[in-house]
């Protein structure tokens, strides 16, 4: 199957399927939503250490590799600042009160009279955690068909709790439950802009599908480590997202080896 339609199936079934859960099981408290996404952010790790890196380092070299890898967090870093000034709603905190505002999905409730202008606010946010994905998808499978494959596969898995973390706020602020499915299952679409970039860059070299991963793996770490892994433990208060996270790590290796 084209990687690129690959890819787009991807972001729109991963992400409509998270919304569907919501629609059947109705919306979930933060702690649980913060479940979900650490074992997702477990399986991205997985993704991340097993696949992108060794891959990087043995199409290119280690220190393409590295630059890479600060390229992809620099890239996600200033992208994100850029998207909380725009939505102007946290100010200076560094960490968000809730998960609808972590993925700015709030400003479509709270804004009724913008809906426009929110709803580009939402699409943009998402789409910047999507891109890399895609950006990943792309060049492995301009590079191996298989690999592709599998990345797609766990990204799909990934995009599930984040699908629901888009749904339950659309509909704790009264969309309806298939305009909510519909929406989440249409920002999942943007995972093609990474693809479409990955497998333009991945036809160049062999260094340059390197890089590509490089960059996919800084990009997905920061959103990771440095996003959902810390909002996950602040809203559930307790351990329980670090354990899901491993679980979710485990998970990504049994698939990886079941693919390979």
């Amino acid at each position: 199957m084209n990687i690129i339609l690959l890819s787009l199936l991807a972001g729109v079934i991963g992400m409509g399927l998270g919304a569907v859960l919501t629609a059947i099981f109705g919306t979930k408290t933060d702690k649980m939503t913060s479940i979900f996404l650490s074992f997702a952010g477990g399986v991205m790790l997985s993704i991340v250490f097993l696949e992108l890196i060794p891959e990087a380092v043995e199409l290119s070299n280690i220190p393409i590799s590295i630059i890479g890898l600060v390229v992809g967090v620099v890239m996600v870093f200033v992208l994100n600042n850029i998207i909380d000034r725009i939505s102007n709603k946290n100010g200076d905190k560094e960490i968000h009160e809730s998960f609808a505002e972590f993925f700015h999905s709030n400003d479509v409730i709270a804004r009724k009279k913008s809906m426009f202008r929110s709803g580009i606010i939402m699409l943009v946010a998402i789409g910047l955690h999507n891109i890399p994905e895609g950006l990943a998808m792309g060049a492995a499978g301009q590079y191996d068909a298989a690999l592709g494959f599998t990345i797609a596969i766990l990204i799909a898995l990934h995009n599930i709790p984040e699908g629901m973390a888009v749904a339950v706020p659309l509909n704790v602020g009264g969309v309806s439950k298939m305009k909510s499915i519909i929406i989440t299952a249409l920002v999942g679409a943007t995972t093609i802009i990474g693809a479409v970039i990955g497998v333009l860059v991945g036809g160049i070299s062999e260094i340059a599908v390197g890089i590509s991963f490089a960059i996919a793996s800084g990009a997905m770490l920061y959103v990771v480590l440095a996003e959902i892994l810390p909002q996950s433990i602040m809203m559930s208060k307790n351990r329980m997202p670090t354990v899901f996270a491993v679980v979710g790590i485990i998970v990504g290796m049994l698939f990886i080896a079941i693919v390979a």
